[in-house]
C-alpha cells in the first residue's frame, strides 16, 4: 500500500482511506471479514463520523473487531463532528460531547483524527480552538481538520487553532471534479472557470492540508455510480479500456485517476463490498500517464480551453 504524510500531522498514512458510513448495513462478522481484510491490505485508516447511522456504524466497527489495545494500535481512526439534525454545531460543547460519544461507541481512547464536519454558519472559532485545545492536552484527538470548507473559512479557524488544519474532506470524483476544471480554464469565459470554491485546491497544497476525496465513483450529489452508468458511455469506454490494458478493475483506475494528481489526495472510499474494496487498494501501485489522466478527464465532459 503506498502511502502519503496527512498534512502536518507527522501521521504517515494509507493513500487510501476506508469509509464507515454504511458498515451498519454489514452484520457482524461480515463486518469483521470487512474489516480485517482491510487491514491486512494496509488499508489501517478507517473514516468515521458520529451522524453515520446516528452513531450505529461507529459501534458495529468496534463490536465487529472486537476491539482491544492491539488491535486500535494497528489501525488509524477519524471520526467527525457538528452535523445534528436540522443544524450544524461547532460549539465547544457539542465538540466535547460528540467525541465523547465517539470513543465510547469506538471503544477507544482517543482519536487519531478529528474533522468538523460541514461549516457552521454560526460557529466561533475562539470556541473550537478551546475545545481542540482540551482534546489534544486531554489525549483524546491527536490531530485535527476539517470537511466540505473553503479557504477562508480554514484560515478563519487557523486564525484561532494552536494546531494545524491537516485534513479537508471535499467531494471530488472524475464527474464531480471542478476543483480541478476551473483552474483548468482560468480567465475564460466560460462557466467552468467560475471559481465556486476559493481555488481550495491550490490552497490546500500551499497549506500543507491533505485533501480527502468523498464519494469518489459518484455523480452530482449522490445522484448515482457513473461506473457502468449509460450516462457516461465515453467515460466508461475509456476506463474499461485503460483498465484492460493495466488488468484491473475500472474501480481502481477511478481511483488511480485521483491518486495521479500531484496534490497527493487521500480518497475516501464507501464500499463495504470486499473485492470492490480490493480493487480500489489496487490503485495505490499504478500511476496513470499524463495522456491517460487527460484522456480520461476529458472523457467525463470536462473540456480544455
Amino acid at each position: 500500500m503506498k502511502t502519503i504524510q496527512l498534512g502536518q500531522s507527522g501521521l504517515t498514512v494509507p493513500a487510501l482511506a476506508i469509509g464507515c458510513m454504511r458498515i451498519n448495513r454489514l452484520g457482524t462478522k461480515s463486518a469483521e471479514s470487512f474489516i480485517r481484510t482491510a487491514l491486512e491490505a494496509g488499508a489501517n485508516f478507517f473514516d468515521h463520523a458520529d451522524i453515520y447511522g446516528d452513531g450505529a456504524c461507529e459501534s458495529q466497527f468496534a463490536a465487529a473487531i472486537d476491539m482491544n489495545n492491539a488491535i486500535r494500535e494497528s489501525m488509524i481512526l477519524q471520526s467527525k463532528c457538528g452535523i445534528r439534525k436540522g443544524e450544524f454545531d461547532f460549539s465547544r460543547e457539542h465538540i466535547l460531547a460528540s467525541v465523547e460519544g465517539s470513543l465510547k461507541r469506538l471503544k477507544t481512547d482517543y482519536l487519531d483524527v478529528l474533522l468538523l464536519h460541514r461549516p457552521d454558519a454560526l460557529v466561533e472559532p475562539e470556541e473550537v480552538a478551546e475545545a481542540f485545545d482540551r482534546l489534544q492536552q486531554s489525549g483524546k484527538v491527536r490531530h485535527f481538520g476539517v470537511s466540505n470548507q473553503k479557504p477562508m473559512q480554514i484560515r478563519l479557524l487557523q486564525k484561532y487553532l494552536h494546531q494545524p488544519v491537516v485534513a479537508n474532506q471535499l467531494q471530488l470524483s472524475i464527474t464531480n471534479a471542478t476543483m480541478i476544471s476551473n483552474g483548468v480554464h482560468v480567465n475564460m469565459h466560460d462557466d467552468t472557470a467560475i471559481d465556486r470554491d476559493g481555488s481550495v485546491l491550490d490552497f490546500c497544497r500551499l497549506e500543507d492540508i491533505t485533501i480527502q476525496p468523498w464519494s469518489p465513483f459518484q455523480y452530482g450529489y449522490f445522484e448515482g455510480v457513473f461506473l457502468g452508468s449509460d450516462q457516461y458511455p465515453e467515460l466508461n469506454q475509456v476506463i474499461d479500456r485503460i483498465a484492460e490494458r493495466y488488468s484491473v478493475q475500472p474501480e481502481t483506475i477511478a481511483i488511480a485517476w485521483l491518486l495521479r494528481h500531484p496534490a497527493h489526495m487521500q480518497p475516501v472510499i464507501g464500499t463495504m463490498n470486499v473485492d470492490r474494496m480490493l480493487a480500489c487498494v489496487k490503485a495505490t501501485e499504478i500511476r496513470l500517464t499524463r495522456t491517460e489522466w487527460y484522456e480520461i478527464y476529458r472523457a467525463a465532459g470536462n473540456t480544455l480551453p
